[in-house]
């Protein structure tokens, strides 16, 4: 058996994870384990296990060809601290209790520091006009090469400070900026992990309707939607009727579905008389409360019918006046038809030219 891959050295924090990768070849296909040994003076090695250390221990391998193994582990303390050792061997009485093997376990080692995670205390000042958010980190465990302030996935401030204090400011209304924001502190990306904070900026609910005007025709379902687009979730939706009582979900015609920070109210069966007018729907958190307006228009099941008896309506009315046109012009036609005046007229030039060249001929 050989190494085709062996693990690399890595340098961790505390509460983050680390995975190490091993790959042997041989003939037969040699089995990989893992083993470990801690950085106390009296500590031997042990093998490890998938589901070892509190289920914090996860190993997979495949044996396809050649051999394969990850161990990941998760949640890292300063006790994960020590050398991992990837043992590869394909000899029968590898694993013989009584039997010593022929060929010897190889081995492939590297070492996992886990230093302690500096502290980074995030925190925003209310005090100005435009917010602003600050992290300032304690005891850092590695030379700081730069910043990054993120909102979700986007970056929105970036900058090469070596400071271990750094700040942001929200530009324009805090209602449109709210959510999680994380001050990311850069180090050496190859042996240095990146340690970040979190501030969380939190505002009441910022109801938008999908549609400020619904329609829908008699008889058919309505369905009115709100969202909240800001920081913390909502945690109760309501409905309302304008002058009415709060809408008690499946009671009548009305279904309300609600999941986070959407919501949906459908009316079975419109009515024209009973379901036209304003809905308001409201949204409450930790912060407070917010709601927007939502009008419904229902159209009678007619009301697609006019455009067409409109189209028939005009094709009728033009097809009349072009009947009685027609209808006038004929007698005219029947007129012109009957006047043959034209051919006795040349017929009787015809004749008195003939007479004419008579008398000259008698003469």
């Amino acid at each position: 058996a050989g190494f085709i891959k062996s693990p690399l050295s890595q340098k961790r924090l505390t509460q983050d994870s680390v995975e190490l990768y091993c790959e042997a070849i041989g003939n037969p296909i040699p089995e990989i384990q893992w083993w470990f040994e801690g950085n106390e003076p009296n500590e031997t090695y042990a093998q490890l296990w998938d589901g070892a250390r509190q289920d914090r221990v996860k190993i997979n391998a495949t044996y396809n060809l050649h051999s394969t193994s990850t161990i990941y582990i998760a949640n890292l303390t300063s006790d994960d601290s020590g050398m991992y050792e990837c043992r590869a061997s394909n000899d029968p009485d590898r694993n013989h209790l009584s039997k010593s093997p022929k060929v010897k376990w190889i081995r492939s080692q590297a070492n996992v520091f886990v230093i302690e995670r500096p502290e980074v205390k995030g925190y925003m000042n209310n005090a100005s006009v435009n917010r602003i958010l600050y992290c300032n980190m304690t005891e850092p465990s590695s030379a700081i090469e730069g910043h990054e302030w993120m909102l979700g996935d986007k970056i929105v401030k970036k900058d090469m400070e070596p400071s271990t204090f750094t700040s942001y400011t929200i530009e324009g209304k805090v209602e449109e900026h709210s959510g999680i924001y994380k001050c990311v502190y850069k180090t050496n990306l190859e042996t240095n992990p990146v340690i970040k904070g979190e501030i969380s900026v939190e505002v009441p609910p910022q109801v938008m309707a999908y549609k400020k005007s619904e329609h829908g025709n008699e008889g058919d379902t309505g369905v009115l939607t709100c969202k909240n687009p800001s920081f913390p979730d909502v945690t109760s939706w309501n409905w309302y009727k304008k002058g009415q009582e709060p809408i008690v979900n499946g009671s009548g015609r009305y279904i309300i579905k609600s999941s986070g920070n959407k919501t949906e109210l459908r009316i079975l069966k419109l009515n024209i008389e009973e379901d036209t007018g304003d809905y308001h729907c409201n949204a409450t958190n930790s912060q407070g409360s917010g709601g927007a307006t939502v009008n419904l228009r229902v159209r009678s099941r007619l009301a697609a019918l006019w455009p067409f008896l409109g189209i028939v309506a005009e094709v009728l009315v033009l097809v009349t006046i072009i009947f009685i046109y027609e209808k006038r012009r004929k007698p005219d036609e029947v007129l012109d038809d009957d006047d043959g005046g034209s051919a006795p007229l040349k017929s009787n030039a015809t004749n008195h030219k003939d007479k004419n060249v008579r008398q000259r001929n008698a003469n």
